[in-house]
């Protein structure tokens, strides 16, 4: 889909639903705007439900004040204005309410955005606006204050968080991104103290992006290629559905029957990737014209090494995530299909998915399926895309009932004799 031809109202929309639907607003919180090339103003409506959003009810607002549409504007147009004149660079904005990015802000604090390294990458350095009256000169003036000292993500004190792109999906991208950190510590925190990347990870993991590696051009798409394709997509739709993904984050795999494998781009957005948009690796040689995962050496060295390994997915889902920032090791023993499914995770530490991907696949086995890496991911393995995605997600929503019953009482794990039973039982 090439998101940045679509008219401004119909990104406001598929944007705003995106946002509605995921939790991070309310039917009448928040807005968004779009600068177009000819100084008009795209925004969303005043008081009009945001979860059913039509291309009629998006506001144009002319360079001379000019009001063309069915509702009023949002009442936050002041400092959308505002940003734009203070920011040339600046064509999209996004404001709104997520719960997580709201504890920021009634605290006053900004998240640690270097918990892993994109989210830094992402958002960059974030300011903090003092609070405001919604809908005054004076926030605007206090919002865009912070945007012409060059912040693209604000917290606004007792409010709600604004980030700003070149485009629409950046904007997006950076709102999505500093809401995932803002649910990965404050998950980190129930558990122990978050662990910082440095200044030099964050400089090694920018210095990894490119992988270089020679062009073909396929003579066939087989049918087996054709069905991996198709259910590569549904899954990765769905683990975006499930925030089991974000937008730019995340990574699937699966080897096909002739030794090549089928992987994510680089750099497309999760939720809108088709078919055509997957990358084909042959003998170390990708499908032209396309650029995969940054991750495809550390997918190549883990065929190569375990024949008995179909499929493999790289992620980064809050909860199994928050044992990836903290010194707390992720506990299987906690119910049957957990155990049964993950039975052991060991943790790796950061930069080795990039460094040492020959290493990094040695660490699985027929046992080991699943391994955590410090302030980075969770890569997870399996005989199949469906029997991965399986795990990941059972390893997801095994950590958050570790997390929540932190509230409730000391963890009492399945003991040896029951986890002899279940291997027993289970053939593990």
């Amino acid at each position: 889909m090439k998101f940045e031809l679509l008219h401004p109202a119909d990104q406001i929309v598929m944007i705003m639903e995106r946002i509605y639907r995921y939790g991070m607003t309310t039917t009448s919180g928040g807005n968004i705007s779009i600068l177009d090339d000819n100084g008009d103003i795209w925004i969303t409506p005043s008081g009009i439900d945001k979860g059913s959003l039509r291309l009629n009810d998006i506001i144009r607002v002319k360079p001379d004040g000019t009001i063309e549409g069915i509702h009023k504007p949002s009442v936050e147009l002041p400092f959308h204005e505002m940003i734009y004149q203070k920011r040339p660079d600046i064509k999209a904005i996004i404001h709104a309410h997520p719960p997580a990015l709201v504890a920021f802000s009634i605290v006053r604090k900004i998240p640690n955005t270097r918990l892993i390294p994109n989210v830094h990458l992402i958002c960059g350095q974030v300011g903090i606006a003092e609070y405001g009256l919604p809908g005054s000169k004076d926030l605007g003036k206090k919002i865009a204050a912070q945007f012409e000292k060059g912040f693209k993500t604000i917290i606004l004190e007792n409010h709600g968080v604004v980030t700003g792109g070149k485009n629409l999906f950046e904007a997006f991208m950076a709102f999505e991104t500093l809401d995932f950190c803002a649910k990965l510590e404050l998950k980190a925190r129930r558990l122990g103290t978050p662990r910082s990347l440095t200044d030099r990870h964050i400089e090694i993991s920018k210095n990894k992006q490119d992988v270089t590696l020679n062009e073909f051009i396929p003579k066939r798409f087989s049918s087996e290629e054709r069905e991996a394709r198709r259910n590569m997509c549904q899954l990765i739709h769905r683990a975006y559905d499930q925030q089991l993904f974000t937008s730019t984050q995340g990574t699937f795999s699966q080897r096909l029957s002739d030794g090549s494998f089928i992987i994510t781009p680089y750099g497309l957005d999760r939720k809108y990737l088709q078919e055509e948009n997957l990358v084909r690796i042959e003998n170390g040689w990708k499908e032209a014209g396309k650029t995969p995962s940054r991750s495809v050496l550390l997918h190549k060295a883990i065929y190569d090494k375990h024949p008995h390994i179909n499929s493999v997915l790289i992620a980064h889902p809050p909860n199994i995530m928050a044992f990836a920032v903290t010194d707390e090791n992720f506990e299987t023993k906690t119910i049957p299909e957990s155990y049964i499914m993950l039975r052991n995770i060991p943790k790796l530490p950061f930069g080795c998915t990039f460094m040492q991907p020959e290493m990094t696949a040695d660490a699985f086995s027929k046992e080991i399926s699943v391994v955590l890496v410090e302030n980075d991911c969770v890569i997870v393995t399996g005989s199949s895309l469906l029997n991965a995605f399986d795990k990941l997600e059972v390893a997801e929503y095994s950590a958050k009932a570790i997390i929540a019953a932190r509230d409730l009482g000391e963890l009492v794990t399945i003991n040896d004799e029951q986890v002899a039973e279940i291997e027993k039982a289970f053939k593990l």
